[in-house]
């Protein structure tokens, strides 16, 4: 690893822990809003790669596949 890759983990690791310390102290209102935000940020990644791999789509094509994969990804949650 080289000394920039130092840098870059060593700051990862800091921000880390100030978001985990910053979570802790949030009442339970802020921290299911902080969840639904999350889901969403993560279904808009996860709905662009869709796109990237499958230009041409209509909305509705991209969104049944993100749901195939939201339901995929419950199935293997419950090990099945």
């Amino acid at each position: 690893m080289n000394t920039s890759d130092v840098q870059i983990k060593r700051l990862a690791e800091k921000l880390y822990r100030e978001r985990v310390a910053e979570a802790r102290t949030m009442p339970p209102e802020e921290k299911l809003l902080a969840g639904e935000e999350l889901f969403e940020y993560a279904c808009a990644i996860t709905l662009a790669g869709i796109r990237d791999e499958s230009p041409g789509l209509s909305a509705e094509e991209y969104l049944r596949i993100l749901e195939d994969r939201l339901n995929l990804r419950e199935r293997m949650e419950k090990g099945g």
